[in-house]
C-alpha cells in the first residue's frame, strides 16, 4: 500500500503536475487525521469500559461495606437494647428497696 502511494506521488512529480500532488497531500494528510481521530475515539471507548468495569467493583464492595455495617448496627441496637432492659430491671429492683 505504501509503495502503491509512493508511486503515485514520483508519478505526479515528475509530471510536474503540482496541483494534482497538492490535492494528492491534502488527501492523505486527511486520511492520517481520520485515522488518528478513529484510533482515539477507540482508546476513548477501551478507557471508558475500563472504567465502568473499576466502577462496579468500587461500587460491589461498597455494597458489602454497607451491609456488614448494617449487620454491626444491629447487632449494637440489639445489645443496647437489652442493656436498656437490663437497667430498668435494676432500678425497680432498687426503687423496690
Amino acid at each position: 500500500m505504501i509503495k502503491f502511494f509512493r508511486k503515485i506521488r514520483q508519478n505526479m512529480i515528475k509530471e510536474n503536475k503540482f496541483s494534482k500532488y497538492f490535492l494528492y497531500a491534502i488527501g492523505e494528510i486527511v486520511l492520517v487525521v481520520v485515522g488518528i481521530l478513529i484510533a482515539l475515539s477507540i482508546n476513548n471507548w477501551n478507557e471508558y469500559k475500563k472504567d465502568r468495569i473499576k466502577e462496579k467493583l468500587i461500587l460491589n464492595g461498597l455494597a458489602k461495606s454497607l451491609k456488614n455495617n448494617n449487620s454491626l448496627l444491629q447487632q449494637s441496637i440489639q445489645s443496647l437494647e437489652q442493656y436498656n432492659i437490663s437497667s430498668d430491671l435494676i432500678l425497680k429492683v432498687l426503687e423496690a428497696k
